[in-house]
């Protein structure tokens, strides 16, 4: 059965995304993965890869998180016959990044308020002779995801992906339902593929 992997946001755990499953068409087998670390105290939950303010995000802790992602997929679920990936914010970029190392594992990304970290990744250009299904999903009002890494990402992800991208306006840093009703359809469209 196709397998959707969901990485939930800084401060959350692994219960946060799987609210979206009845969201989701049916006919796919959906796991949570709980990100490594803890966030500083009094933060709750859990992170991917830790943030400085809002503009201190180290590429390197990006990449570090996603291979550790990709250690857990192949202990977990290395016989899925076809895996997409749904992230939230950090778990947006450990998914996209994770597509970058190893593009042949993934047959979709569903990116949701999040970023492509810039720099160059081993596996962009293969990544950009497959170009996988991405759905970029972000609001207007989201002042969480720094400008510049919106920019880069806007310019990064054309090239290196078969994207469909939507800006919802009115939307701050979270999902509506509006937007997980295109998240339906493009995952719907992956699973018929």
């Amino acid at each position: 059965m196709p397998l959707l992997v969901l990485l939930h946001g800084y401060g959350a755990d692994e219960h946060d995304l799987f609210g979206l499953v009845p969201y989701l068409p049916e006919g796919i087998a959906v796991a949570s993965v709980a990100a490594p670390l803890t966030p500083p105290w009094p933060m709750p939950g859990r992170s991917w890869y830790p943030i400085d303010g809002l503009d201190g995000r180290d590429a390197s802790h990006v990449t570090a998180a996603a291979e550790a992602f990709l250690r857990w997929l192949d202990a977990a679920a290395s016989d899925a016959p076809k895996v997409a990936l749904l992230g939230f914010s950090q778990g947006a970029a450990v998914s996209l990044q994770a597509m970058r190392l190893a593009p042949e594992r993934f047959g979709a990304v569903v990116a949701l308020s999040g970023y492509a970290t810039p720099g160059d990744v081993a596996g962009d250009e293969e990544l950009a002779e497959l170009r996988p299904p991405v759905f970029w999903g972000r609001g207007t009002h989201d002042d969480v995801i720094p400008a510049h890494l919106v920019a880069h990402t806007a310019e990064w992800l054309p090239g290196h992906s078969d994207l469909s991208g939507r800006v919802y306006t009115g939307l701050t840093h979270s999902i509506s339902e509006e937007e997980l009703g295109d998240v339906r359809h493009f995952i719907a469209k992956w699973l018929e593929g």
